[in-house]
Order: C-alpha cells, then sequence, then structure tokens
C-alpha cells in the first residue's frame, strides 16, 4: 500500500509518501518546499526539497502548490491520501487557504484518488497523546520515535520550524491515515 500524508498550506506544505504493507520509517520518503537554495541537497535521498514556486498571483500560487503535491503524490502510485483539515481557530488568510486546499482535494478527486480528512487534533493526539501538543512536542514524538534529528537530515540547523514541523506533520498524518485503513481492512476480513 502506499500512502501519502499531506501538510498542506500556503507557506510551507509537506508530504510524507510511505510504500509497504507495514508502517517503517525507512519506508518514507519526504518532499517539502523551501526558500532557500542552501537546504536544496540534503544529505539524503529520503528527503526531497524544492525550492517555493516563483508566483504573481494567489489563484498562480495555488495552481503551482496543488501542481508540486500532486507531481509527487502521482509519482508513486499512491493508492490513498490522508490530509490534515483545517484548524479551526486559524486566522488571517482563511479563504485563502480553503481555496488552496479546495484545489488540491478536486485535483485528488478528479484522480479517482482516494482522500481522508483528518482533524489536526486528532494527529497531535496520536503523536504524542495530547491533542493540543505545540510543534516542541511533536517534533520530541518524532525524534523518540525513528531515533531520527530530522534537522541534520535536512540540512536545517537553525531553530526555524518551516519546513521541519511540516514534515513532522506529514510522516504522522500519514501514518494515521495507514493506521485508519490497516484498521478497516482488519475489520472487514472478520
Amino acid at each position: 500500500m502506499v500512502i501519502a500524508g499531506v501538510d498542506y498550506s500556503l507557506t510551507s506544505p509537506a508530504i510524507c509518501i510511505h510504500d509497504g504493507e507495514e508502517w517503517d520509517y525507512d519506508n518514507c520518503t519526504f518532499y517539502y518546499l523551501v526558500n532557500n537554495e542552501k537546504f536544496l541537497y540534503p544529505e539524503d535521498n529520503q528527503y526531497v526539497a524544492s525550492m517555493y514556486p516563483v508566483y504573481g498571483e494567489d489563484v498562480e500560487r495555488f495552481h503551482l502548490l496543488s501542481e508540486w503535491s500532486m507531481g509527487n503524490i502521482l509519482g508513486h502510485t499512491t493508492d490513498h491520501v490522508a490530509i490534515e483539515g483545517y484548524a479551526f481557530g486559524a486566522v488571517g488568510r482563511v479563504f485563502q487557504i480553503a481555496e488552496n486546499g479546495g484545489l488540491l482535494k478536486h485535483k485528488l478527486w478528479s484522480q479517482n484518488i482516494p482522500t481522508e480528512i483528518f482533524a489536526p487534533t486528532t494527529i497531535k493526539k496520536f503523536a504524542t497523546g495530547k491533542g493540543n501538543a505545540n510543534k516542541e512536542a511533536m517534533l520530541e514524538a518524532f525524534e523518540s520515535e525513528t531515533t531520527v534529528d530530522i534537522r541534520e537530515k535536512c540540512g536545517i540547523i537553525n531553530k526555524q520550524w518551516n519546513p521541519i514541523s511540516d514534515i513532522v506533520d506529514a510522516y504522522y498524518i500519514a501514518k494515521f491515515g495507514f493506521t485508519q485503513i490497516k484498521a478497516e481492512e482488519n475489520d472487514s476480513n472478520i
């Protein structure tokens, strides 16, 4: 089974694609966008950085982000996609966030790729045991589970959160989606 976990945002989207019948970090490939060329070349092929696209207006931005996402998702013959839903406490560009997310969901639908949407609190609780976990707690859970220093893997050793927190979220979105699909498969075999 190939599942993509998508942490989709306007500023720092990330995708974790897991390929395998059993969950294993080593079966994951991570795709993310950066704004600085020095972060394009992590030392590990498991982490694939691309430059954030240049755009002229919001609609072009939404198109370019969704095309980047679909290229990575379709490049793996993905069976399922799990996406983190909207944070209902969000403020600011909420309409643009919704338009951006809606375009990706439409493209997934038009490719007949089954897509599930999970609340951010569900993903955080799955990863840390707390639905209101902060970025530090999510990173700590990831590093504890995988024994991977993700900042080192991505070559981002300063304290900036993007794209580190987005990659971690994508990992847990994919893993949660994977566990839900496996549970449904087990239930249907009873």
